[in-house]
């Protein structure tokens, strides 16, 4: 058996919703295990690791698409199903999990197909320390919430705490561990922002002041950590990582004009089956949820039954394609055909969404990690292999997908010669082939940085904050920015006028024809801001939500 490697194998499969990877773990797995006793490097079979978020969920097996058991073709699948619906399981959590059953695999003499569409998951499974996480305490905090004795503050820290007002020290020394089921207002969700701009403003600029979990856990890793977390992700900058494991990565891959269709077929699909009747008990259950927290504050019933429902949207099996759209459909009193239409339509444009924001990640996040470890010094026991497979034509799977996956994966374990990523395919030498980019932590802290946009925040409390980049160039250009802008200019002038004319800059004559002007253009009120006007818009496009 050739072992010359001091790194254990894995084999991760990633890409799009939709476009086959449980298919194709499955098929290595059955390829590993037929005749192993024929195969040069001597493993017997492999185990299916699942990393997908919402598939770590029990039930509600249609809207989060597991393989049915009857299709699993008697593979074993771990981490899948084991959570309940409401319960919040973090990357963290999945890589401990996760490097426990790789072991337990290895010892087994069985490969560990780590499959899933969150990519995030595994990149943090196979990089130690390579993203800014700030998760990264939950893996190695062996103080966690066990412990009543807190970290001692890092000099950094204790000059950040030392100066804040009376009322953010209060907030920072009783700083939850997580939020309930139901939403953070949003004058509490603002302050936990300030107050961690306040502490680590290079962290607060990361996360839009609304995301309360993100900010929250921010807030968390310094309590527990005693240190900033950009003091710890310059700490991560400083060590060159290496990957845990000696790692195979196949992209599985389908043009989008093939691949949307197949998605749009896929939801129909799903609902055919009986999705809505999950996404009824998804709901029955949040609001039991919504009972037991209220009985625990002290909240009537009366007060409960009068509320409009209400979901959170950001946690556990709640943030799954199909519960938004459908929820609200079937929480209204007498829902519509067309408000049946309208949800349908809805899933399935965030599904397609969705996968597009798989390959971003791809290219953007994944493939950078993976170059910068194969162009390093590691030596060659550590760099991976990439693939990209092309499942387009569906009709060619087995000689485009799975025989150059089982061949590969075969080499791969022998210590065999690998073939060049980029000669599979038109689509690997396109989607492969990417600049280089720098994905030190610390340079992944300070890109994406969200800024605020002074004309188009109404209420200081409520700031409009944008990802600098794109969405700021998107934004700028917006009809929103452009109604604000306007307003803003009109009101400038305004002031300017009023301003000439109490100096007796301006005639009265000329006075009186400006005011006569302005109402004949319907803009008496040019010093002020059309305020409910502008809100709807920015609504509109989605910047003010909620």
């Amino acid at each position: 058996m050739l072992r010359g490697m001091s790194l254990r194998p894995l084999i991760a499969i990633c890409g799009t919703t939709g476009v086959g990877k449980s298919k194709l773990a499955i098929e290595l797995a059955l390829s590993l295990a037929r005749d192993h006793e024929h195969h040069e490097h001597g493993y017997r079979g492999a185990r299916i690791i699942n990393a997908d978020a919402m598939q770590v969920y029990a039930g509600m097996d249609l809207i989060t698409n597991k393989v049915p058991v009857e299709d699993q073709c008697g593979v074993e699948h771990l981490l899948m199903g084991f959570k309940k619906p409401g319960e919040q399981y973090v990357v963290g959590q999945w890589v401990k999990d996760a490097m426990q059953l790789i072991e337990e695999t290895h010892n087994r003499n069985q490969i560990p197909i780590v499959v899933g569409g969150t990519a995030y998951w595994i990149q943090h499974l196979i990089f130690p320390n390579r993203l800014a996480s700030l998760e990264k305490t939950e893996l190695t905090d062996e103080r966690k919430s066990d412990t009543s004795s807190p970290a001692p503050m890092s000099d950094q820290l204790r000059r950040a705490v030392n100066s804040l007002s009376p009322q953010s020290l209060r907030l920072y020394e009783n700083i939850p561990k997580q939020l309930g089921s139901d939403d953070i207002d949003r004058e509490e969700a603002f302050a936990m922002h300030s107050l961690l701009a306040s502490l680590d403003p290079q962290v607060a600029q990361r996360w839009h002041w609304r995301d309360s979990r993100k900010v929250l856990r921010s807030l968390n890793v310094i309590k527990e950590s005693g240190k900033l977390s950009s003091e710890l992700i310059s700490e991560q900058s400083k060590v060159q990582e290496q990957p845990r494991y000696r790692s195979l990565f196949f992209w599985l891959y389908a043009k989008p004009e093939a691949l949307n269709p197949r998605l749009d077929a896929r939801v129909d699909d799903m609902v055919q089956r009986g999705l809505l009747r999950e996404v009824q008990e998804l709901i029955d259950l949040a609001k039991e949820h919504r009972q037991q927290d209220a009985t625990s504050l002290g909240t009537s019933s009366e007060k409960l039954e009068s509320d409009s429902p209400h979901f959170d949207y950001t946690l556990g099996l709640y943030q799954s394609i199909g519960f938004k759209e459908f929820s609200q459909y079937l929480s209204t009193p007498d829902p519509t055909p067309q408000m049946y239409s309208a949800a349908l339509e809805r899933m399935k444009l965030s599904t397609r969404q969705y996968a597009k924001r798989q390959v971003k990640w791809m290219q953007n996040k994944l493939l950078p990690a993976i170059y910068s470890v194969n162009s390093g010094e590691a030596d060659e026991g550590r760099k991976m292999g990439v693939y990209l497979l092309d499942a387009t034509n569906l009709d060619a799977w087995k000689s485009n997908v799975q025989d150059v996956a089982e061949r590969i994966t075969h080499d791969f374990l022998a210590n065999r010669p690998l073939p060049d990523p980029l000669s599979l395919s038109d689509s690997a030498r396109q989607l492969l082939s990417i600049p280089e980019k720098d994905v030190s932590p610390t340079a992944v802290l300070s890109a994406r940085r969200k800024i605020i946009c002074p004309t188009c925040t109404i209420n200081e409390t409520e700031p409009v904050m944008i990802e600098e980049g794109t969405e700021w160039t998107r934004h700028v250009n917006s009809r929103t920015h452009k109604h604000m802008v306007r307003k803003a200019a009109r009101k400038a002038e305004w002031e300017s006028w009023k301003e000439k004319r109490e100096r007796g800059e301006i005639s009265r004559e000329r006075s009186d024809e400006r005011e006569l002007r302005s109402r004949r253009e319907g803009d008496a009120s040019a010093g002020s801001v059309d305020v409910e006007d502008s809100i709807s818009l920015l609504h509109d496009d989605g910047i003010a939500k909620g």
